[in-house]
């Protein structure tokens, strides 16, 4: 099937039928005049990310901007939000998928996040047909029939929908534009908003977005310029959209404030990423030798650092009447064993009730299964509020608690071996085009696999990466784990009755990653070259 495409537009890409009812003219027209006119601001904001990488690696240390110090002095607010943003006690999350659009916008949450980002393995097919599905949930004419014959609809009550694009530093290589490739979130975006903003707003509920991978104020300008243009683009008033930003890069936590003003007629507060927030942490201090992280498990909200970012980002968003959205709780409910589901379901209430004490307004969940723990915990906080944005934290937060990085030990072949197992068996999820994987009753997406590679590679790297029993970690022992775990995790998934095939890529290209003498700054990248 042939498109009628804009002068410039190339699409390298199968075109199913039905493709053609997103990928028209005009919303390609539009993905294309954003592409003119800012893809060379996100090209110079990836330069400025790569220069200032190099100064980490030379020594520098993060801190407060000082040409920014007026705009955390002085006293402002974010722009009033819709009534549908004023309750995100419990939002769930996943990839923009039929069946998962249905349950997750019918399982009570007050918000859904639909996800073309890190829950999401980016195959042309997943990313055209989540947005088709989308755009028939909006209209509420989406249905799902399983093999067996069920026949999922939605409520006529559901969670009120947020979409979260691709990150700045991804691009779409099956569109171009005059030559050059997309930017992958300017694609998920002009698509997501051309077909549906108006629908969305003649409903009173969107269009709303949750911007990733931020690391300064200049890319959620970016972000706000975008927003302006394509709202006078098919007239809407500018504010009409909403977007929470994703705090989950530690260069971003040192300029929450201002990434709130950049979006102050937009903004929707902020989320905290914890999991891509700890990837953020080894990526940027990998070359310091003195810097080495604990086991994963160890890595809680309750250790230093995080403690500290956590409370900080409710500080910010508080202080500038902004929803505070706490991060995702990885457990999932067990089948079959009740003790091991109670201990999850435990995890779960624990986490949850520490975020709404916390003064968080909200917080994520991954499965319809939590999500009455989840809202049982923030109601026992909030009663009858819809949010606890009078809630203000008192103290200082600053470099001397963000770069607190503890714990450093304990580093365990238990936990190295589960680094390895996880990381190939998400990858071969990802390059099989699944990229929301429940691994060890856990769901997995892109930011645990990153965290699992980026330590693989930091504890081989650094003097500090030895075991609790003295062994250091080595390239040649890090070679022999993965051939161990690589057929566990293939055992695993032939059990399942799944195909194996794309594990052993998988496999090679975790390896060649975690033994690269230069840090790969994204696993996704060599990851999405390598898929079809």
């Amino acid at each position: 099937m042939s498109l009628n495409l804009p002068a410039g537009v190339a699409i390298d890409a199968p075109i199913h039928p039905g493709f053609e009812t997103i990928l028209t003219f005009e919303a390609l027209e539009l993905a294309a005049k954003l592409h003119r006119v800012f893809e060379p601001r996100r090209q110079a904001l990836l330069k400025m990310r790569r220069e200032r990488q190099a100064r980490i690696d030379a020594g520098e240390m993060p801190d407060f901007l000082p040409e920014t110090r007026c705009i955390r002095k002085n006293p402002w607010k974010i722009a009033p939000l819709p009534k549908a943003l004023e309750c995100r006690r419990v939002e769930i999350t996943g990839p923009a998928e039929a069946k998962m659009i249905i349950n997750a916008m019918n399982s009570g949450a007050d918000s859904y996040m639909a996800d073309f980002e890190d829950s999401n393995s980016p195959r042309w097919e997943n990313l055209v047909q989540g947005q088709i599905d989308l755009y028939k949930a909006i209209r509420r004419e989406l249905t799902f029939t399983n093999a067996s014959g069920r026949l999922y609809r939605l409520h006529e009550k559901t969670a009120t929908l947020q979409i979260r694009p691709r990150g700045w530093h991804l691009d779409e290589k099956h569109v171009r534009i005059d030559g050059e490739r997309i930017s992958g979130g300017l694609f998920d975006f002009a698509l997501a908003f051309f077909h549906n903003a108006r629908e969305q707003v003649a409903h009173g509920a969107g269009p709303f977005y949750y911007l990733p991978k931020m690391e300064s104020h200049l890319e959620a300008r970016l972000w706000n310029d975008i927003f302006c243009m394509a709202q006078d683009y098919i007239g809407l008033p500018h504010g009409t959209i909403k977007a929470t930003v994703l705090i989950e890069t530690i260069l971003a936590t040192f300029e929450m404030e201002e990434i709130l003003y950049e979006l102050r007629k937009h903004s929707a507060g902020l989320n905290a990423g914890r999991w891509d927030y700890i990837f953020s942490c080894i990526k940027k201090f990998h070359k310091n030798k003195a810097f080495c992280l604990a086991d994963r498990s160890a890595l809680t909200m309750e250790v230093p650092f995080m403690r500290a970012y956590a409370l900080a980002l409710v500080q910010a968003c508080h202080k500038r009447g902004a929803p505070a959205i706490g991060g995702m709780s990885a457990l999932i409910p067990i089948k079959n064993d009740p003790i091991a589901n109670e201990k999850a379901l435990a995890g779960v209430r624990h986490d949850k009730r520490r975020d709404a004490t916390d003064g968080y307004d909200g917080g994520w969940v991954a499965h319809p299964g939590l999500v009455g723990i989840a809202m049982e915990e923030f109601t026992a906080v909030l009663g009858k509020r819809p949010n606890q944005w009078e809630k203000h934290i008192a103290g200082i937060f600053g470099p001397s608690d963000w770069l607190d990085f503890r714990p450093e030990n304990p580093i365990t072949e238990a936990s190295l071996r589960n680094n390895i197992h996880v990381g190939i068996h998400y990858l071969g999820a990802w390059l099989g085009g699944n990229g929301c994987v429940a691994i060890h009753h856990l769901m997995e997406d892109a930011a645990t696999a990153e965290i699992a590679r980026s330590q693989v590679w930091q504890w081989i790297a650094s003097p500090k990466g030895i075991l609790n029993d003295g062994r250091k970690v080595t390239m040649e022992m890090v070679c022999a784990l993965v051939g161990e775990e690589l057929e566990k995790v293939k055992e695993h998934i032939a059990q399942q009755g799944e195909s194996t095939d794309t594990y052993e890529q998988a496999a090679e290209i975790f390896l060649s990653m975690s033994l690269s003498p230069e840090y790969p700054e994204f696993l996704t990248l060599p990851l999405y070259e390598a898929m079809a």
